[in-house]
């Protein structure tokens, strides 16, 4: 996932509203979901880039809370969970006397995201590889085809499912398995773990 300036910017509650009801769903999608590929030496506090900056940068530790237990999995789609965000923030706005405002150089910046796939030379021929095939995925690898997919199809369906779905109703068990896996408030190193271990032992 590459990230792009959107030119767009928030210094205040009132302006990050109105930016969250203009810009583009794929910066939404960013941040939320770009967090898993950013590399980090420190657990984040907020899954997501909105409760971020508003917990340190506005020092408004309950809307923060608010926007930081929202799972964009709960959405079908995009401008659900835009609803959702804009909701939350009309709510604060109208609980608090004073608006708070970020310094000049703290701002949000929103950017958006934009996925550059490129071909691997591994594959599998049958569900018995998925287990060993996914242990061995890169993260990049599994957030385009586990989590990414996911937003590429009507149906939410990601692409272990899709392609699982080839093989008949023999593996039901474990797509019905993968399609209660949350993948977001995880890191996709444990992400990764978890679908393998869950793979082996629909598939054993």
């Amino acid at each position: 996932m590459v990230a792009l300036a959107t030119g767009r910017r928030a210094q205040n509650l009132k302006e990050l509203r109105a930016e969250l009801q203009a810009v583009d769903t794929s910066s939404i999608y960013f941040h939320f979901w770009g967090v898993l590929l950013q590399p980090g030496f420190e657990e984040r506090e907020y899954n997501n880039d909105f409760a971020e900056w508003v917990r340190h940068q506005l020092h408004d530790p309950v809307l923060a809370e608010r926007l930081g237990v929202i799972d964009p999995s709960d959405y079908g789609d995009l401008e659900q969970l835009r609803a959702e965000l804009c909701d939350a923030v009309e709510t604060r706005l109208d609980e608090r006397e004073i608006i708070a405002w970020s310094l000049p150089d703290q701002q949000f910046e929103f950017r958006r995201s934009q996925i550059v796939v490129f071909r691997t030379p591994d594959s599998i021929a049958e569900p018995a590889d998925l287990p060993g095939a996914i242990g061995h995925m890169s993260t990049s690898s599994l957030f385009y085809h586990f989590i990414d997919a996911r937003r590429r199809v009507p149906d939410g369906t990601d692409d272990f499912r899709a392609w699982l779905c080839q093989w008949g109703e023999e593996h039901r068990p474990l797509i019905d398995a993968l399609a209660g896996v949350d993948p977001y408030f995880t890191t996709l190193v444990d992400l990764r773990q978890r679908l393998a271990a869950l793979c082996a032992d629909q598939l054993s």
